[in-house]
């Protein structure tokens, strides 16, 4: 039995990209989260929040919309600088560094939140910049939840189906990945295969997460 590899190779790209995306976003939003007194913030956390019990296909139906040629935005983004999101590897991207996005932010902004104000303050004190802080004093002192929120990132992309299939279609070499073809593939009753792609997903997953489960575990001790 031979079984099409580009599923696979065209979600574990995506999910590499969408994490990196994540990753430079993700973790200074958490810590403007985390130390913020903004009025709405409560707003903000809600929306951020919203993909967590927001059904996918409600999701990446609304970025269909808006990334159609027929819609302002997305017929802007094709007149302008000649991007189509719709159907596209680019659109599965977007929708997907959106749709993880709490995922990554949430372990981080409670790693924040946890650390003592007076790593901050000491470092004030030796003349440390902002900047020199966050990176030199604050991020080592979360390595755990870094790792933990990128690897959830990374995991969720590699397992979502909702917003990649309203998003992206069905399109071989471009956005049919991994949780597309074991649909395509039982819809065809042919299970061998939708077996070959359901159990790749379910090792390389579990593996991840047992390495991120032992890296805490020694972090902690």
């Amino acid at each position: 039995m031979s079984i099409d590899l580009a599923p696979l190779v065209l979600t574990f790209k995506l999910a590499a990209v969408t994490t990196a995306i994540l990753f430079c976003i993700g973790v200074p939003f958490a810590w403007w989260l985390a130390n913020t007194r903004f009025r709405l913030k409560p707003i903000v956390e809600a929306l951020v929040a919203m993909p967590l019990v927001l059904p996918p296909s409600v999701l990446g139906f609304y970025l269909l919309l808006a990334f159609s040629p027929e819609h302002w935005f997305g017929h802007w983004l094709d007149q302008a600088i000649g991007l189509r999101l719709a159907f596209s590897f680019e659109g599965l991207v977007l929708a997907s560094v959106i749709f993880s996005f709490p995922f990554l932010v949430h372990p981080i902004q409670a790693a924040f939140q946890n650390l003592p104000p007076s790593l901050a303050e000491a470092a004030a004190v030796l003349g440390k910049s902002r900047w020199q802080t966050f990176l030199r004093v604050l991020l080592p002192n979360i390595k755990p939840a870094l790792l933990s929120g990128a690897v959830l990132g990374f995991a969720h992309t590699v397992g979502e189906f909702g917003v990649v299939l309203m998003i992206g279609g069905n399109l071989p070499n471009q956005t049919r990945v991994a949780s597309i073809a074991i649909y395509d593939e039982v819809e065809s009753l042919n299970y061998a295969a939708a077996n070959v792609y359901a159990g790749t997903l379910f090792v390389i997953s579990f593996v991840i997460l047992l390495v991120v489960y032992l890296v805490n575990r020694r972090a902690l001790k």
